[in-house]
């Protein structure tokens, strides 16, 4: 899963960011690394992983991994060339969803780029650059895909059609998602990877003071303004996630716990990741490893094992599902199968989330 950062200037974008880095490189199972500078893997926290590794005395430990994209050059004009305009939306297309920071906070020392905080501002301000940005990548493919239909192609009078549809969308104000239109239209619209057509996820910056209280009035403001795009927005203070990434995992869970927090705002985002994206993880534990598995929710038993290798997918002959809950309740999967818990599925079985599996194959 790819989730690219994106805000102004000074609202907090880096330094979470930063956090994220660091708490990538305390990842001992699966070490931060970075593709370019301005991309960090981390980890995705599972508390069930431990637990199982304890139950099958395992080797080691192998979560699964979300990268994040830290896009800089974001500002006013940035559809136009603008800062690192150019690299922002190139790096950008390649994500799967944007978590958008914006900052929730006052503070005289640091600068605003438009000089006053202002959350919804900031927001259409950079939902109006994505916008432009598509604007000018339909303005093309309308110009050619024109031509193509004069021709009498069916297909491109009807990718004509739904593209002077996104259009007519953007030139409104408004992002194109995917319940503006049918399940045809969509798979089509996917192809042209439009900015305005990834899922959201806002992340409210607040002080260090308002990060465990009730929101405050740019928070309020905030959800507000996004209520009708159905968007969640997860309240944050990036110190606070920056300061939590250098302790070893005892002394953060002291520390959040002295916060008044239950998780950190790091993990919050990560399951928002997951739940935006429709994203399940099912797991494959023994002696030698366990290992979480990242797939859609609604994948087939089949589909699920060519996530581990396309011979498993190819050569499927059934998967042994036993549930997360019942094999920690039974203590070992030989008892899970004495008492009937361990269930063989077939081809048309949709893996759940906290499946362990163990699939058979033969090619």
């Amino acid at each position: 899963m790819k989730i690219g950062i994106v805000g102004l200037p000074n609202v907090g974008k880096s330094t979470l960011f930063n956090a994220i880095t660091k708490a990538g490189a305390q990842s001992a199972n699966y070490p931060f690394c970075t593709i370019e500078p301005n991309v960090g893997v981390v980890s995705v926290p599972d508390y069930r992983l431990d637990k199982l590794v304890a139950l099958y005395n395992s080797e080691k430990t192998v979560p699964t991994a979300i990268e994040f994209f830290d896009i800089a050059g974001l500002v006013k004009g940035a559809s136009k060339g603008e800062g690192l305009g150019n690299k922002f939306l190139a790096n950008i297309r390649e994500v799967d969803a944007i978590a958008h920071v914006v900052r929730c906070f006052e503070d005289t020392n640091i600068v605003h780029v438009d000089g006053k905080v202002d959350p919804t501002r900031d927001l259409e301000t950079i939902n109006l650059e994505l916008i432009f940005s598509d604007l000018e990548v339909l303005e093309r493919r309308i110009q050619k895909t024109s031509k193509n239909a004069k021709s009498g192609n069916k297909g491109d009078k009807v990718e004509l059609e739904i593209l002077i549809k996104i259009k007519e969308i953007l030139e409104g104000g408004k992002f194109a998602s995917e319940k503006n239109f049918d399940e045809d239209e969509w798979e089509i619209i996917k192809s042209l990877q439009l900015l305005t057509t990834k899922p959201v996820l806002y992340i409210a910056n607040v002080s260090e003071e308002d990060v465990a209280s009730e929101d405050n009035e740019m928070v309020k403001a905030l959800k507000e303004y996004v209520k009708d795009e159905g968007s969640e927005v997860i309240k944050i203070c990036a110190s606070i996630e920056e300061e939590i990434s250098q302790f070893e995992p005892e002394e953060k869970e002291e520390f959040l716990r002295e916060l008044g927090l239950s998780e950190s705002g790091l993990d919050k985002v990560i399951k928002s990741g997951y739940k935006l994206l429709g994203l399940i993880t099912y797991i494959t534990a023994g002696p030698k490893e366990v290992r979480a598995w990242t797939i859609t929710e609604g994948t087939k038993a089949p589909q699920a094992a060519g996530k581990i290798h396309t011979d498993f997918e190819r050569g499927f002959i059934r998967a042994e599902i036993t549930p997360y809950e019942k094999l920690m309740e039974a203590g070992s999967d030989v008892k899970a199968k004495e008492l009937g818990w361990t269930r063989v599925e077939g081809k048309d079985y949709e893996v759940k989330d906290g499946d362990v599996i163990l699939f058979r194959f033969n090619v």
